[in-house]
């Protein structure tokens, strides 16, 4: 299961502000990761939350299942994209059948899991020639203040774990990886969405996350 369960379960009482704030992703990465998938791949995205990343996959046309382990979140994906199919499951524990999927992705989510446990239900799922892609947005700290606002709101879980050289389980083996640098304008209603939209800030003691 997730390493920290506590927090992987935590986004659902955030679940507007998640909507609101979070980045969408660049169309050179989706572009770059479907062109290393089997033509016109079947898709699970796991992890989806309120569809972020499954947005952008319907967008191109492909065939997306979308899997979170929280309802909330789930109803909100599919308020959001109703054409997409939406089941309940982890990383751990996939709700399809073995060969099943051409593409299984984890956007913004690989950190939250066994890593394993996960490798291997992800084999059992993939067929012959299949992927798994794992993306997550970054912010540059190289911009001042953009530093200056990750002193204020300290680290995530995801901004902790390897993204360049992240591990994959004895099942898989690593292909390739590529960067993509992005911009994304937000109002300052959206700023301080995307910071309490965070696990760490959602489970913090109200007086806490006030400040």
């Amino acid at each position: 299961m997730s390493r920290d369960i506590q927090h992987a379960l935590s986004f659902g009482k955030a679940v507007g502000d998640y909507d609101r704030g979070r980045p969408s992703y660049p169309d050179t990465a989706i572009d770059w990761l479907l062109e290393h998938a089997p033509e016109r791949p079947v898709v699970v995205d796991v992890g989806a939350g309120t569809g972020k990343f499954t947005a952008s996959l319907v967008a191109r046309g492909v065939d997306v299942t979308a899997v979170d382990p929280d309802a909330e979140m789930l109803a909100k994906l599919a308020q959001n994209l109703p054409s997409v199919h939406t089941a309940a499951g982890s990383g751990e524990s996939l709700p399809l059948t073995d060969a099943s999927a051409d593409l299984v992705t984890f956007a913004q989510a690989w950190h939250w899991v066994d890593v394993e446990e996960a490798s291997r239900e992800v084999a059992r799922v993939l067929r012959p020639g299949g992927v798994l892609g794992l993306i997550w947005n970054i912010r540059d700290e190289s911009v001042d203040w953009v530093a200056e606002l990750s002193g204020v709101m300290g680290a995530s879980e995801a901004e902790r774990f390897d993204s360049l050289t992240p591990p994959v389980g004895d099942a898989l083996e690593r292909a390739d990886y590529a960067e993509f640098r992005w911009e994304n304008p937000v109002t300052r209603a959206q700023l301080l969405a995307m910071v309490t939209s965070r696990s760490y800030v959602i489970t913090m003691p109200p007086d806490e996350r006030e400040a």
